[in-house]
């Protein structure tokens, strides 16, 4: 048959992008055996100069015949499948034309050249205007047996306007489902609950509901997204009439790099612990090796560890953990779960309600045990071979850099990713993961029972030298300089152990410290400038550290021999999660180097940091890059750049272009479904990070490169901080943060060098200005604000100890 005109039985996966949205989702549909009423399309090339060609005119009547001889007094709807209709981006729906009741050859012969007239109407050019599209529009043409149907209607899968999934919604009409499209007659509405698929409507559909029902969600399973679905019953039977993206719950747009998956559907967001590690906007290059490495371990449907990506920051989709939890009859917010995920992920303000993902026992149990088996299996690897990892690492990531050096062609240079990176960096990912949960489910229970027994500030004191005998490897970036400064380590040395650490280690863009020698040099000159002595501050908190445990001892002599060992496991623990990060991330740097050879080699300079992980593997294969999108990408992502710091929590929608414009927005959290509250104007509230009482003169830095106006006393505050800040540390009186928890990086550190820590604040940055006045109380994880006076900046009038 003519290759220009195919039924939707034949047309190849090959020819969908020719047919159309409305036209390749039919012929999916209806090759997947779903009850989708026979019919044909058109492609573009059947047409030349406006006119149906001979040779696709005679195939036409053939099918229309063909179609005729199986239903007596059939009629047929011509319907639009323009190639930009029904796409994820923009559903043109009701925008071009479709005939129905079309009875007579000629009738089609009008009612093909009608709809295809219709590309060039003025309401599409309107619409393709708003779209930001071209109004010029290729256009297929679907031809479909009409159904006399009895009842006609649309079902939306997903709530169109908050996304949540708990409901499918729908609405229908007796007759033929134009009215209810255009409104001329008034619409029955009814309920799906998932996960039990309840019905809640009219009484004469329910006969119809639970077909619907299970149609509907393997049709969002099989085009992995919510559907806004036509269907109509006729005779007792259903039938599918077509399925479109809800195009209000796109994440997104990759070829330009507009991403923001709040939009995806109602679900809840946290930065808390990401946030740290990831403080930078992602260019693509980072957020695609982030999510392939989420996609590796990932057990969970759509939970992205590190990888959710709203408007190129890194967020966690914390809906999906705690809607299994719900789905296995556990309180997502409660018991030993929900305090571990609070101390490592954040606390969830009290009043917001989580959004749950309407998960099956039985469907999760399904998905889970196909993934968790090799998990495991890669999790046990991790931990079984994790000493040796840890010693080999170093080492193997030096020659595997030479070895990137000394690739002589594209394809030898993809091979060494292929081959050699991307397998290590896995091993090192899974190595990463098993290291932090031991740590998060050691100290989330140990800090619980001691701060029970001994109260929150001692429990603090005595959980603030899991250093032990060792080091953790967060604190060495400032031993280290402490060390070059004495003279007992060289510069050398310390960019080789730890120049892959610094506040920007997870965006490839940005070159690290072992780069730059000048980073090291600026570090030593602000360290003597400040007079501070890391060595001495780490003595002073161990005495106190030693204090506490005296006290501890005094008051539960029965209990010192179990304390000992629960310190123990907790400093084991807290070492290799610290060393696991540190060394994952010296692997993870491996990458820059391969995209710089990468961009080396293919001239593509720093414009391979805006391509994704698998277009630098098609460049290096022969492939053409996408390089028409790199300007389009660039421009978001410096646009991206501009916007404030993000809320730690976002519950629902988010637009940050609309929040920023807020004037009284809330940078704490942001909750979709609440109204915005203001709290008591000179109190700020977060985690107990780290114990002590300071009064002090407040010192807002953006980033830690802005050090060098940070004086010694002055109290810290940030949005949040990650290694690349802990040599700042040593000079705060206290530090304040906007993002973290117990668990972070900014409570670690402190509570190890005896600096007062308020973390989690959610809003510091936005409430607090250089050279305001405040006392921070970091064991109840409360600051006061003074009201604002002339700014004091003298060293004498900061850090004050309250006692």
């Amino acid at each position: 048959m003519n290759d220009c005109v195919k039924t939707f039985g034949e047309l190849p996966a090959e020819l969908y992008s020719f047919a159309g949205g409305k036209g390749s989702i039919l012929s999916k549909m209806y090759q997947s055996g779903y009850p989708v009423p026979e019919g044909f399309v058109i492609l573009p090339s059947a047409f030349q100069d406006g006119q149906l060609r001979h040779q696709a005119r005679e195939a036409v009547d053939q099918y229309v015949n063909s179609i005729r001889s199986r239903h007596a007094s059939a009629l047929f709807a011509v319907r639009s499948s323009a190639l930009s209709e029904d796409s994820a981006q923009a559903s043109f729906a009701g925008e071009f034309d479709t005939v129905l009741n079309v009875k007579t050859d000629q009738d089609m012969s009008r009612a093909i050249d009608e709809v295809r007239r219709s590309a060039q109407s003025e309401r599409v050019k309107a619409y393709s205007a708003v779209q930001g599209m071209e109004d010029e529009h290729e256009i297929a043409i679907v031809i479909q047996l009409m159904i006399p149907s009895e009842i006609s209607g649309v079902l939306f899968t997903a709530d169109p306007i908050t996304g949540s999934r708990r409901e499918m919604t729908g609405n229908y009409v007796y007759g033929l489902g134009e009215q209810l499209v255009s409104g001329e007659a008034d619409a029955y509405s009814f309920k799906l609950a998932r996960p039990k698929k309840k019905y809640d409507g009219p009484g004469e559909f329910r006969k119809y509901a639970s077909k619907l029902y299970k149609l509907a969600k393997k049709l969002e399973k099989d085009l992995g997204r919510p559907q806004d679905i036509e269907w109509a019953a006729a005779g007792g039977t259903l039938y599918i009439l077509q399925s479109r993206p809800i195009t209000t719950l796109q994440a997104g747009n990759l070829e330009t790099y507009e991403w923001n998956d709040s939009f995806s559907g109602d679900f809840l967001w946290t930065n808390t612990n990401i946030g740290e590690a990831i403080p930078d906007v992602m260019t693509p290059l980072t957020w695609s090796l982030l999510r392939n490495l989420d996609e590796e371990s990932g057990i969970i449907p759509g939970y992205y560890v590190w990888s959710g990506n709203i408007c190129g920051r890194a967020y966690n989709n914390m809906s999906q953990p705690l809607s299994v939890l719900a789905a296995f009859g556990l309180n997502p917010k409660g018991g030993k779960i929900g305090k571990m995920m609070s101390d490592t992920l954040g606390e969830i303000p009290a009043e917001m309600k989580i959004p749950l993902y309407p998960f099956s026992k039985y469907e999760l149990l399904k998905i889970i045990s196909k993934k968790l088996k090799p998990y495991l299996s890669k999790m046990k690897h991790a931990k079984k071979n994790m000493s040796s990892y840890l010693d080999e690492s170093p080492e193997w990531c030096r020659n595997i850099e030479e070895k990137l050096k000394r690739a002589e062609t594209e394809r030898a240079l993809l091979s060494i990713w292929n081959n050699e990176i991307y397998p290590y960096l896995c091993n090192a990912w899974f190595a990463l993961i098993s290291g932090g949960r031991d740590s998060a489910q050691s100290s989330s229970s140990l800090t619980s029972q001691l701060t029970k027994l001994a109260g929150i500030e001692d429990a603090n004191l005595l959980l603030s030298n899991l250093r032990g005998k060792g080091g953790l490897a967060s604190l060495e970036p400032i031993i280290g300089i402490d060390q070059v400064m004495k003279g007992r380590m060289s510069e050398e040395e310390y960019l080789r152990n730890q120049g892959h650490r610094g506040p920007h280690e997870y965006e490839l863009s940005i070159p690290h410290p072992g780069e730059n020698r000048d980073w090291l040099t600026k570090q030593i000159k602000e360290h003597k400038e400040s007079g501070i002595d890391a060595e001495q501050l780490l003595l002073k908190q161990q005495r106190a550290h030693e204090q506490a445990f005296r006290r501890f001892e005094e008051k539960f002599p029965h209990k010192v021999k179990w304390l000992k060992a629960k310190m123990e496991k907790a400093s084991e623990y807290a070492n290799i999660r610290e060393t696991t990060r540190s060394e994952f991330v010296r692997v993870y740097r491996t990458a820059r180097a391969f995209a710089l050879r990468a961009a080396e080699m293919t001239g593509m300079k720093d414009d391979i940091f805006f391509l994704y992980l698998h277009e630098i593997s098609d460049l290096l294969a022969g492939k053409e890059p996408a390089v028409a999108s790199i300007q389009a990408r660039k421009q978001n992502y410096e646009t991206y750049k501009k916007l404030p710091p993000f809320p730690s929590v976002i519950n629902g929608r988010f637009n940050p272009f609309k929040w920023a414009e807020d004037p009284d927005r809330r940078a704490d959290y942001y909750d979709a479904f609440m109204p915005a509250e203001t709290d008591d104007a000179h109190t700020l509230k977060g985690f107990a990070g780290a114990a002590g009482r300071v009064e002090g003169i407040v010192r807002v830095l953006d980033a830690p490169e802005d050090g060098d106006s940070f004086a010694a006393g002055e109290i810290l505050v940030t949005s949040t901080t990650n290694v690349g800040w802990t040599p700042l540390f040593p000079r705060a009186a206290a530090i304040i943060t906007d993002v973290g928890a117990p668990l972070s990086h900014a409570a670690i550190v402190a509570r190890e060098l005896g600096i007062p820590a308020v973390v989690g604040c959610g809003n510091a940055t936005s409430k607090l200005k250089t050279g305001d006045r405040v006392a921070v109380d970091g064991g109840q994880g409360i600051v006061q604000l003074e009201p604002r006076q002339t700014p004091v900046t003298s060293e004498e009038e900061n850090g004050k100890l309250i006692e």
